[in-house]
């Protein structure tokens, strides 16, 4: 009876042992993936206008600046939305060429000027919307904006996935880093 009862206590103690064990393992992993964040995920990332994207803060916005920037975003995600699509299939075609049996060192080459081509337009529209937006703030509030560094500022930095997208660091890590 008394080496019964002992087994008892033993397994009880190692089935505690487990059931702690993995409520801290769970709350480990809870703890490493809520530090992570939200993030920017999936679609258009970082632009201007506000922490919801990922950009400095426009002081003292009043509603009718407000409308304006977002309807300057809007037409532009309309507009580059194309480029974005075409951008990715290229960067999909790009891979594949990378990863064929024998790689053509022309078409991939042509390949690459096509996407570079892609990446400067998707920049120069990025560029022309923050021109606009900065047309729609006074004097006071561009005096207040902070120094723009790299990866912050007018358009987007993330693309299509985590971590494609175009500006200082692009996406698309394809042979050697590059893309």
């Amino acid at each position: 009876m008394l080496k019964l009862q002992r087994k008892e206590v033993i397994f009880m103690k190692k089935a505690t042992i487990i059931g702690l064990s993995l409520v801290l393992g769970l709350a480990l992993v809870a703890t490493v993936a809520l530090a992570w964040g939200p993030g920017f995920g999936p679609g258009f990332g970082r632009g201007f206008g506000g922490p919801a994207y990922g950009s400095p803060r426009i002081p003292n916005l009043t509603a009718e600046q407000s409308a304006q920037i977002q309807a300057l975003r809007d037409g532009f995600l309309k507009e580059i939305e194309p480029l974005q699509k075409e951008l990715y299939a290229k960067g999909q075609e790009f891979r594949n060429l990378w990863q064929s049996s024998n790689p053509d060192q022309a078409a991939i080459s042509a390949k690459e000027k096509v996407m570079i081509d892609l990446q400067t337009q998707l920049q120069g529209k990025a560029t022309n919307l923050g021109l606009k937006i900065r047309k729609v703030l006074t004097p006071e509030q561009l005096a207040q904006l902070p120094a723009f560094s790299r990866g912050a500022g007018f358009g987007p930095g993330a693309g299509f996935e985590p971590g494609m997208g175009f500006g200082p660091r692009m996406g698309m890590r394809g042979p050697m880093g590059r893309w």
